[in-house]
């Protein structure tokens, strides 16, 4: 069954209680009774692998990392250790990494995969080994035995209906442009396929591109060359799949020259991308809670490695490509525009007022009561 339509109707916070209390649970529920007695005998010293795929996107560093470790010391008391690299978007080095791992015997791996075709492979030499793996954030093909992330589909719609939300009665008065993400990352398959779900009848999409490696700059060039093959008056809006290529895009808006920026959405809740939308420059963003999605994985990454099976600690289920019926932890998602920025991000402790409300952005802060 499609991820979508088995995700959790609670909460993102009730989600992560549940995965916390199930993950608890006794070994007894592993069917595995030779990694069971290994996981006992372990107990709380084991040792993660966390391979993350890029530091082009801020998250990464900023959030996951930290959230994970921090996570994990507190289900193994401080004794369980996490060992970090970061793929820099290169698939073959991050396939070497993941086979490191393997030779240094690592307990569990907690993967975002920088493509999800190519790592399949190195997953089976995992599971070869003996070493579970957790898919994190993008569903890594190959027998992984968990899957956390985002309804990614409901992000696309989520970033779709912001758009024309924007629009409005002008929503077919011009052009959109959208600016999808990386082919090799499924995540943007999915935000592709739900953002078309809203958008396709009711905006004429001008131009459309896929963003190798969802680099800014790459998203600046298909900007710059959708301006110049549609007009730049004639472009009424901007699907952006992530925040920092929206930030490609409104560069290559603003050296058209045009007076008002046309509405731009974005995903992740990037610190700069929250400016811009103090400033009126980006639209919106999606705002997904991070703790929630780094609680789960190393939830699933310590049961694992302790030998306990995740039918008590998740939920859902979803399907590969090449595995059915995986385990999976989906949290949900919040719309971001100007009006929530407080109840979101500065509630939950992402960005201070202070973070975000620089000398630059003061009187936009100011107008929207940020302070």
């Amino acid at each position: 069954m499609n991820a979508h339509l088995r995700r959790a109707a609670t909460a993102a916070a009730a989600t992560v209680m549940a995965v916390s209390l199930a993950a608890c649970g006794s070994a007894k529920e592993s069917g595995d009774k030779a990694r069971k007695t290994d996981g006992a005998a372990k107990g709380n010293e084991i040792k993660v692998g966390l391979l993350l795929p890029e530091n082009q996107t801020a998250r990464y560093e900023k959030f996951d990392m930290p959230l994970i470790k921090k996570k994990i010391s507190e289900l193994t008391d401080g004794k369980g250790e996490v060992v970090y690299v970061n793929a820099k978007q290169d698939a073959t080095l991050q396939t070497q990494q993941v086979e490191t791992m393997i030779t240094n015997k690592v307990d569990a791996l907690i993967l975002d995969a920088v493509d999800s075709k190519a790592i399949a492979s190195a997953v089976k030499k995992a599971k070869d080994a003996g070493i579970p793996v957790v898919a994190f954030d993008r569903l890594a093909e190959g027998p992984i035995d968990g899957y956390t992330s985002f309804d990614n589909e409901e992000v696309g719609r989520v970033q779709g209906e912001a758009l024309l939300t924007a629009l409005g009665e002008k929503a077919g008065d011009g052009q959109i442009v959208m600016m999808n993400g990386s082919i090799t990352d499924p995540n943007a398959a999915l935000y592709k396929r739900g953002s078309h779900s809203v958008l396709d009848g009711k905006v004429k999409i001008g131009k459309e591109y896929d963003t190798k490696e969802w680099k800014p700059e790459n998203a600046n060039a298909n900007m710059e060359a959708a301006i110049a093959a549609l007009g730049k008056d004639e472009i009424i809006g901007v699907y952006s799949a992530n925040d920092g290529m929206a930030g490609g895009v409104i560069t290559a808006l603003k050296a058209a020259g045009l007076g008002k920026l046309p509405p731009v959405t974005g995903q992740d809740a990037e610190l700069a991308a929250v400016q811009r939308i103090v400033a009126g420059e980006q639209y919106a963003s999606v705002y997904k809670p991070y703790s929630g999605e780094a609680d789960a994985a190393a939830e699933m990454a310590v049961a694992l490695a302790r030998g306990e099976k995740l039918a008590s600690v998740a939920e859902d289920t979803v399907d590969s490509p090449t595995t059915k019926g995986v385990p999976a932890v989906l949290v949900p998602v919040v719309s971001l525009t100007k009006d929530n920025i407080a109840d979101t991000v500065v509630k939950d402790g992402i960005y201070t007022v202070q973070e975000i409300c620089t000398a630059k952005y003061r009187a936009a802060c100011d107008k929207l009561g940020l302070k």
